[in-house]
């Protein structure tokens, strides 16, 4: 079964930034996050949009 949540460590790893420019990302919304417990979770989804919309502004420029 394929995750949909990742940690915010996991999610960093997969986009190959740093955690805090991942957590600069979330706070500006440019990645959307969900909070359960305490613990942030970034859905798998919300990374495959932030990389589209990065990919449509570099065809754009």
């Amino acid at each position: 079964m394929t995750r949909l949540l990742v940690t915010v460590p996991q999610a960093a790893d997969l986009l190959a930034i740093s955690r805090s420019k991942l957590y600069e990302l979330i706070n500006s919304g440019a990645v959307v996050s969900v909070r359960i417990d305490g613990s942030r979770r970034v859905p798998v989804s919300a990374l495959n949009d932030y990389i589209d919309r990065l990919t449509e502004q570099e065809r754009a420029a």
